[in-house]
């Protein structure tokens, strides 16, 4: 009797597909289609501000932006991508601070000897040299790898929500 694993509808093991999802996420198109719309959308949105000032069509590049990089769909309407790109342009900045930081911290942990001031006595991990090392790889570095995908999954959702609802 198998109390602890539970089978899904092909026989599979659920903890197992789960896990694996987990694993490969950070290595599929999507997860670095999400990671460009987040990083690209804040300067796409500070140049349409000034641009949608002055009356060009700005609703319909941030439109074609989500559509190629997300492949969402978003309605053409009547409003102004003006009030897109003003509303969206601090939740556009937050997005690309935090998935610019949060890719950076795998590589910076993944060498954490190759920083500068590593001293492994006074590190997390240490006070040996392989302990600092392990500790920043497995914490840091693997962590964030897969951790990364869904806090960029969550904020770019966010960033489609507003696009649905301002340009449509």
């Amino acid at each position: 009797m198998d109390l602890v694993r539970r089978r899904g509808p092909a026989g599979r093991d659920v903890a197992a597909v789960w896990v694996w999802r987990l694993v490969r996420e950070p290595f599929t198109a999507q997860t670095w289609r999400r990671t460009a719309y987040a990083v690209t959308a804040f300067p796409v949105g500070a140049v349409c501000v000034p641009l949608a000032a002055t009356g060009l069509p700005t609703g319909r590049w941030q439109r074609g932006l989500a559509r190629r990089l997300l492949g969402a769909e978003i309605p053409g309407g009547p409003r102004s991508g003006l009030v897109h790109a003003l509303v969206a342009l601090p939740l556009n900045l937050i997005s690309a601070v935090v998935t610019l930081y949060g890719w950076s911290i795998v590589p910076m942990n993944l060498g954490w000897p190759l920083r500068a001031g590593g001293d492994p006595a006074g590190a997390w991990g240490g006070p040996t040299f392989a302990g600092a090392w392990a500790f920043h790889a497995i914490v840091g570095g693997l962590g964030f790898l897969l951790l990364m995908p869904c806090v960029v999954r969550a904020l770019t959702g966010l960033q489609l929500r507003w696009a649905r609802t301002a340009l449509a």
